[in-house]
C-alpha cells in the first residue's frame, strides 16, 4: 500500500529535569514513522535546514516530498512531568497549500502550527478514499510565543474516515458532531479515552507504561490506527493501536512485531458506552 502523511516536521527542543536536546519531532514525522510499520510512505512537508542526520532519519521512514521554505518549526517543549509539558511555538515553515499527483490508499494530515488549510482536507476526503486527520496543528496559535489554543469550525473535517485529538483540543470544536466523521479517536493521556464509530460511543483504556516522556504518543496512536484500520474491523485496530502506542512509549521505536502487539491487545479493554 501507499500512504501519504503530511504536515510540518518539527525541531522540538525538549527541556527535562534541567537539560536541553535538540531533536527530530512533529506529528507528521510520528504519524509517518507509525504508519511505516504497514504501507510505503510519503512525507509531504516543509522545513529550511535540518540535521543531516535527520533528513537520513526522514528518508528512512519514506520519500520526501518538501516544499523550500526560509524558515523550520521549531517548538521549545519543557516538561513539567512524563505527561505534562508547556510548549511555545519559536519558528515556523512555509505553509502546505497543494495535495501532490497521484493516487494514496490512504492520507494522514496531521499539521502543528496551522499550516495546512482546512479546504485542503476537503480536497483530500473528496479525492482519496482513506483520509485521517489530526486536531491539533487546526487550533494551536501560529504566532511565535507560548502557545494557545482557538476554537475551529469542525464542519470542514466532514466525511474524514479517522481524526483524532486530545479530550481538552475537543472543546474547541464548533459545529460538530461525532458522528460527522466514520470514527473519532478521543486520548486522554495515561487515562481512559473515548472513541466513536459512526457515532456509537465506546471507552478504551491505555496500558500503562513508565514514561520518561509522552512526546508524540498521539500521533504515533493515530497513525498505527490508520495502519490496523485498513486492516482489520475498528475494536480489533483499536486494541492494537493502543498496544502498539504503549509498545512505542517505552521503547520510542516502532520495531516492535505483529506477535507482542496482539499479546498486548488482549489486554486493552474497550467497552460500548
Amino acid at each position: 500500500m501507499k500512504c501519504l502523511v503530511i504536515g510540518h516536521v518539527v525541531r522540538d527542543i525538549v527541556k527535562k529535569r534541567g537539560e536541553s536536546i535538540e531533536r527530530l519531532g512533529g506529528g507528521a514525522y510520528y504519524s509517518a514513522l507509525a504508519l511505516s510499520h504497514f504501507c510505503n510512505v510519503e512525507i509531504l512537508t516543509s522545513f529550511s535546514e535540518l540535521p543531516e542526520s535527520w533528513i537520513s532519519e526522514l528518508e528512512s521512514i519514506g520519500k520526501l516530498k518538501v516544499i523550500p521554505s526560509e524558515n523550520t518549526t521549531t517548538y521549545e517543549l519543557t516538561y513539567l512531568d512524563g505527561n505534562r509539558k508547556e510548549l511555545r511555538l519559536l519558528g515556523r515553515a512555509s505553509p502546505i497549500e497543494e495535495l501532490p499527483s497521484g493516487n494514496y490508499d490512504a492520507v494522514l494530515i496531521n499539521p502543528v502550527a496551522g499550516e495546512v488549510d482546512p479546504e485542503l482536507v476537503r480536497r483530500a476526503v473528496r479525492r482519496f478514499p482513506f483520509v485521517g486527520a489530526d486536531l491539533q496543528g487546526f487550533i494551536r496559535s501560529t504566532g511565535q510565543g507560548e502557545v494557545s489554543y482557538g476554537s475551529f469550525d469542525g464542519s470542514t473535517l466532514e466525511g474524514l474516515r479517522v481524526l483524532h485529538a486530545d479530550v481538552s483540543e475537543f472543546d474547541y470544536l464548533r459545529n460538530f458532531s461525532p458522528n460527522a466523521v466514520e470514527v473519532l479517536l478521543l486520548s486522554n493521556g495515561p487515562e481512559g479515552g473515548r472513541a466513536f464509530m459512526r457515532g456509537k460511543e465506546y471507552s478504551f483504556h491505555p496500558i500503562r507504561v513508565e514514561v520518561d516522556e509522552s512526546t508524540g504518543a498521539g500521533d504515533v496512536f493515530l497513525g498505527a490506527f490508520a495502519g490496523f484500520y485498513l486492516r482489520c474491523p475498528f475494536i480489533q485496530a483499536l486494541k492494537r493501536a493502543v498496544a502498539f502506542t504503549a509498545l512505542f512509549l517505552a521503547r520510542r521505536s516502532i520495531n516492535l512485531s505483529m506477535d507482542e502487539i496482539n499479546k498486548l491487545a488482549i489486554k486493552v479493554g474497550v467497552k460500548r458506552v
